[in-house]
Order: structure tokens, then C-alpha cells, then sequence
């Protein structure tokens, strides 16, 4: 991954849409610079919106997490980039702001390597939050409730020492928020009420519809009729393989289905996946988000919960009603999957 990348001025991205209700002051195009962290496509896709949009100053380094799989996201991006856009070698740990009047940009608050540079107490003239789909709400709901709770991820195994640095990473962040040097931002929709709270927290919001990839030309289309959407619920131990593999049998009954694998299934499964009759395994490549953002007529998305679910319903735009999203039913979770975690994921049906 590669050189610095320069294309158009950003002047027509400045025009986004950027909202934030009852605050007292909206986030608004800036100048300087940014060192952005990211451990995942959609991470990536995030920064070069947030970017499009001038919330990250006119300088804008990203340095994806070692062993991610980004180069093809990143290749995609690269003859695309908003100006000031350039792309590092991958590191291990997250890039340090050159200047204490740079931005710290990540889009996990939940990864440990986020928490510890942040901790370690990152000059940054202020920290931004890019969208990492349901995650960054989670992380919202807990930053505006009453009682302090350790950000780690909930379908994780935490050690007392893990748990530990991550209930000081909530108190980091809420210091930094008192100190007006946080923002957040997502393409997600945040109620009202909590962006009031968000506020009156000194929390700083920001909420994009993709409007830079919407701009951008179609790259790829599909002729299957059904697209569906692979989850990583089963490599994650959140529900059963059988009733999964099954329902996708079901779908591709009908006809021939595309299938868009999860980049946490394996290799074995993806193979199980391959033998149902009618089903076309897809290369996992670029975020969904760039890859269905335009339907042949006819054509229907089908999916299990998840981030990629309200992510489409604002590309589709009024294609939207062929997106069939599948409520998880209660026989398939594992029994070691928690009811709050179950009903964090489900609430990307209603988003």
C-alpha cells in the first residue's frame, strides 16, 4: 500500500450532509492534519467519507492495522481518494500524530491497540471516532450512560486487566469530551434524545449518508438474482452452523444466489458453503458498501443482521424494499451468546 494520492479538491464534498442536532457548535470543514488508524474495510471507507467531508483537516494519513485484509479496498480507493489522502504501510500499532495540533482519527474503541495509545495520552488536538457500524453505536449508548462500563467487546472473554483498561478508556474519552476534543462520527441514525445527551456531554456529532461513494461510479454488478450477504455470526460462536447453512439451502432453492463471504469465514466453511446447489461463492474484496450499491430490477439482498444492513438502505435509496434483511431465530443462538448481545446485533433490523 502505497504513495500519497491526490485527486480532485474536495470542494463538492464540503456540501455533505453533515447533521448535529442541539449542540452548540457543528462539526465544520477544518484545516491540518490527521494520522487514521483502521483495522477493517468498512474503517477505511469511513475515513475517506469523514475525510470528503473536510472533518479531517487537508492531511490526511491512514496507516492500516498489520495483517488486516485492506489492499483491496485500498487499491480500489486509491484513483478515487478526496485530495490530501495518503495511504501508509501497514504497522502494528497506531500512528502517533506528528503534532500536538493533529487529529487522532481510529474507528475502534473497542481494540486494544486504540485504548493504549490513547491512554498512553495522545497529544491530539482532538480524537475522532469514524464510523465502525453498530460497534460505534454501542460505543455512544455506553459513553452516555449514567454508570461508567469498560469498552471492550461483548462477545469477547475479558481478563480483569483487559476489563480494567477498558473502563479507563471510557473515562479518557469522557475527559476528553468535557475538554470539546472528541467527535464521532456515523452514517447510522442516533436518536434525538441521545444527541441531546451526546451535548450536554460536550460530545461533538457528525453524521454522513456516503454521499462521497455515491458519486462515485458502479465497479462491479451481478446477474444472480438473489444476493446474499455472509455473516460472521458462526465464526464468532453466536449461533449454530446447521440452521445457517440450511436457510441459505432455502434461498438458493429458488435460484441461483451470489454469496458475499464474511471476512471471518474460514476457508472450511466457505467450502461447506460452495456445495449447496445454485450457490456462487464471491471473493471477498471491497465493503458490501461499495459493491451493491446499485440492483438490477429484479433483484433482492438478502442478509442476517448487521452494520451493512441500515448502510444499504441509505445507498439503495428507494431500492431499498428489495433488501430482505432475516431476524436471527431464537433456536440458532449458542447458548453462550448473551441476550444484550442478541439484541444489540437484531437492532440493525430497525435502523
Amino acid at each position: 500500500m502505497t504513495s500519497a494520492v491526490r485527486s480532485e479538491g474536495i470542494a463538492r464534498s464540503m456540501s455533505m450532509n453533515l447533521s448535529r442536532r442541539d449542540t452548540s457548535e457543528v462539526p465544520r470543514p477544518r484545516f491540518g492534519a490527521a494520522s487514521v488508524w483502521v483495522e477493517s474495510p468498512l474503517q477505511l471507507l469511513s475515513a475517506v467519507e469523514t475525510h470528503a467531508a473536510g472533518l479531517l483537516g487537508h492531511e490526511v494519513r491512514i496507516v492500516p492495522r498489520q495483517g488486516m485484509p485492506l489492499e483491496a479496498t485500498t487499491q480500489a480507493l486509491l484513483s478515487k481518494a478526496p485530495a490530501g489522502v495518503e495511504f501508509m504501510r501497514a504497522s502494528r500499532r497506531p500512528p502517533a500524530p506528528k503534532y500536538s495540533t493533529d487529529r487522532f482519527v481510529a474507528g475502534d474503541a473497542y481494540s486494544g491497540k486504540v485504548q493504549r495509545a490513547l491512554l498512553a495520552g495522545v497529544k491530539a488536538k482532538e480524537v475522532i471516532i469514524i464510523d465502525d457500524g453498530l460497534a460505534t453505536l454501542a460505543l455512544i449508548n455506553q459513553l452516555v450512560a449514567g454508570e461508567p462500563t469498560p469498552l471492550v467487546r461483548a462477545r469477547a472473554r475479558n481478563s480483569a486487566a483487559r476489563s480494567a483498561m477498558g473502563l479507563a478508556m471510557w473515562h479518557r474519552l469522557r475527559q476528553l469530551a468535557r475538554e470539546g476534543r472528541l467527535l464521532i462520527v456515523s452514517a447510522l441514525l442516533v436518536s434525538p434524545a441521545t444527541q441531546r445527551r451526546m451535548a450536554e456531554l460536550g460530545i461533538k456529532f457528525a453524521q454522513h449518508k456516503f454521499e462521497w461513494l455515491s458519486t462515485q461510479p458502479v465497479a462491479e454488478r451481478f446477474t444472480e438474482p438473489t444476493l446474499l450477504i455472509g455473516s460472521a455470526m458462526v465464526a464468532d460462536g453466536l449461533i449454530h452452523e446447521e440452521p445457517y447453512r440450511e436457510w441459505i439451502s432455502s434461498i438458493a432453492a429458488d435460484g441461483p444466489v451470489a454469496y458475499f463471504p464474511h471476512r471471518r469465514e474460514s476457508t472450511e466453511f466457505l467450502e461447506k458453503i460452495s456445495q449447496i446447489k445454485n450457490v456462487v461463492p464471491k471473493q471477498h474484496t471491497v465493503p458490501i458498501e461499495m459493491r451493491l450499491r446499485e440492483l438490477r430490477p429484479g433483484q433482492e439482498i438478502r442478509a442476517l443482521p448487521s452494520t451493512v444492513i441500515p448502510s444499504l438502505r441509505l445507498l439503495l435509496g428507494k431500492d431499498a424494499r428489495q433488501l430482505y434483511p432475516q431476524a436471527v431465530p431464537e433456536p440458532w443462538w449458542t447458548e453462550s451468546t448473551p441476550v444484550t448481545l442478541r439484541e444489540h446485533l437484531s437492532s440493525s433490523l430497525k435502523v
